[in-house]
């Protein structure tokens, strides 16, 4: 493996690369760091990304353990690359995948579910923005959070029964894929996906175990998802930024720092919603959203506190 050759590559395809991207808003970088593919070409990929303007996301992973030390090291060095030529960097271990599989788990199957996750973190946030929703999110929204954002964390979990919500918002934020707790982050970006039977309750109560866990002067910005085919079950995808930020911020304040409560913003559709656009063309495709009556919806008290 080696990474000078992917560099190479990625160099000498530049302009077919900036042709490619040139009218897009958002870039999806996704690799496995280590190699010589993903750790050379990317930042080239992330470069070229960053000059057309477009908010510029990369999901990579780690290496096993099992790999080897020279294959760690080289991904080591390949992410912090990365990390100053993206908007926002997600890094996702390989050895945290041990907690989460059988152990009879074949190698085949266990890089299989490595590509499923880098696909759930990229399809968490795309559907944020292109999926219509009960509370929407836009395209500026992602952006308020993600721009120059840095290292971030990206959390998925699922609840089913009675405390579905609950359950699934604490698996988001202590997922065995994160290599740290979300406590601290100034940017939090989550939603909700759940039946028609989501209640307005358990979005709340979700909502409020993210907001304590994040920083308590963070930008919060949420959306809920009316997904028929989720059945009983609950998803919530979160992504939490701005780390450096929040220790800065201790740094200067010192012992006189303060809790205050979080920042929260949101979109509310309309009865019949359409896709939110992006800030710039091309935008998503319309799409017709569950009509609700007034009556089924309240203000959560996470909002009456503003």
């Amino acid at each position: 493996a080696d990474p000078t050759v992917g560099r190479k590559s990625a160099e000498d395809d530049s302009e077919k690369l900036y042709e490619a991207l040139k009218e897009a808003d958002m870039v999806f970088i996704t690799a496995g760091m280590g190699g010589g593919t993903g750790t050379g070409a990317a930042p080239i990929i992330a470069e070229i990304a960053k000059d057309v303007g477009a908010l510029t996301v990369a999901v990579v992973t780690k290496p096993f353990s099992f790999e080897g030390a020279k294959r760690r090291l080289l991904a080591e060095q390949g992410i912090a690359e990365l990390v100053d030529k993206v908007d926002t960097l997600i890094t996702i271990p390989n050895d945290r995948l041990l907690q989460v599989v059988e152990k009879k788990t074949s190698m085949v199957d266990a890089f299989r579910i490595v590509d499923d996750v880098l696909r759930q973190g990229v399809q968490g946030i795309s559907d944020l923005i292109t999926v219509p929703g009960l509370i929407n999110l836009d395209f500026a929204d992602v952006k308020t959070i993600m721009t120059n954002a840095g290292s971030a964390l990206m959390g998925i979990g699922h609840g089913s029964g009675e405390s579905r919500a609950a359950d699934a918002a604490r698996q988001a934020i202590m997922s065995p894929l994160l290599e740290q707790s979300i406590d601290g982050a100034r940017g939090v970006l989550f939603t909700i996906t759940g039946g028609p039977d989501l209640t307005l309750f358990e979005v709340n109560e979700a909502a409020e175990i993210i907001h304590a866990a994040a920083d308590p002067e963070a930008n919060i910005i949420f959306g809920a998802v009316i997904d028929e085919r989720m059945g009983g079950e609950v998803k919530i995808s979160v992504i939490a930024t701005a780390f450096e930020q929040a220790r800065a911020v201790r740094r200067l304040e010192g012992p006189m720092y303060k809790r205050q409560a979080p920042s929260v913003e949101h979109r509310v559709a309309p009865a019949t919603a359409i896709a939110p656009a992006p800030a710039t063309p091309p935008q998503p495709r319309a799409e017709e959203t569950k009509k609700y009556a007034a009556d089924d919806l309240e203000v959560p008290s996470f909002l009456r506190r503003r």
